[in-house]
């Protein structure tokens, strides 16, 4: 397996405001410095990336610019995050349209993964047609990054109509889409993260690594996640792709998450792993 870490530290998430009114271009992004991100997730270790779509997009008029900053940090960008409501018919083609520019994007810049979280829960409620509608807008997205030498796959996030262990279930019930665990998000959710690994085996093309407890995301080992079996899971699973260190926020210096969760890993998943 490879470790790599996604630059969402170095800032926090955030969003594009002219996604208010206008939803093709709505993007997620990292307002801090992605030149010093990748320096900071290289010296801990790390080998690969992964950006948000709206980061990947300030490269696209000078790719040379992110491909030079990945070469001189000996770094590969592995996956690109971006999501959307996918439940509204209305404004689905705005935000598949946005979607395909993230996947065009992460093709340009040699990425496997398009990561993609998202479906809207309703001011009025969850309808049971939400997740029939989810599925097929994922499929589509599926269908888009496979066009582009990408594979897909889904986060399950809180906020969304994908939380629990039976959202999780009811949604690959009605898609086809890959599946990228978050293990603090299915926590959170109320769920056993290498028990969703082990029940979706044939789904897992991406993993993401973040700990929690009492609500609040932390480095690894600092929280209630059971890495223990989660890196158990995946070797029963015959998982040997990317690994991915994706804390939301820490209260301190970025580099510090990161080079806390890489020696946590380093100390616990060669042991795991080869048992």
């Amino acid at each position: 397996m490879r470790l790599g870490c996604h630059t969402i530290t170095w800032g926090g998430v955030t969003g594009d405001p002219t996604g208010v009114t206008s939803v093709k271009d709505l993007v997620y992004r990292v307002p801090g410095s992605m030149p010093r991100a990748l320096r900071d997730i290289a010296a801990a270790g790390y080998e690969g990336v992964e950006l948000f779509d709206g980061n990947l997009a300030d490269f696209a008029a000078e790719p040379q610019r992110l491909r030079d900053l990945l070469g001189e940090n000996s770094l590969t960008l592995a996956s690109v995050y971006t999501g959307a409501n996918f439940i509204y018919s209305e404004l689905l083609p705005d935000e598949l349209h946005r979607v395909r520019r993230a996947a065009e994007l992460a093709a340009t810049f040699g990425a496997e993964h398009l990561v993609v979280g998202g479906g809207a829960r309703r001011a009025s409620g969850t309808r049971d047609d939400d997740y029939d509608r989810l599925g097929e807008a994922l499929d589509t997205v599926a269908e888009l990054a496979e066009e582009r030498g990408l594979t897909a796959c889904y986060h399950p996030h809180l906020t969304t109509i994908v939380e629990s262990p039976d959202e999780v279930r009811r949604l690959f019930s009605c898609s086809r889409i890959g599946f990228c665990p978050d293990t603090a998000h299915l926590v959170a959710g109320g769920g056993d993260p290498a028990q969703l690994i082990r029940e979706h085996r044939d789904r897992v093309r991406h993993v993401h690594l973040k700990d929690v407890r009492d609500g609040r995301f932390l480095p690894l080992g600092q929280g209630e996640v059971d890495f223990d079996d989660v890196f158990a899971a995946l070797r029963e699973i015959g998982y040997d792709g990317w690994l991915f260190v994706e804390l939301d926020y820490y209260d301190g210096d970025p580099a510090e998450a990161a080079r806390i969760s890489k020696s946590y890993l380093d100390g616990r998943i060669e042991a795991v792993t080869t048992r």
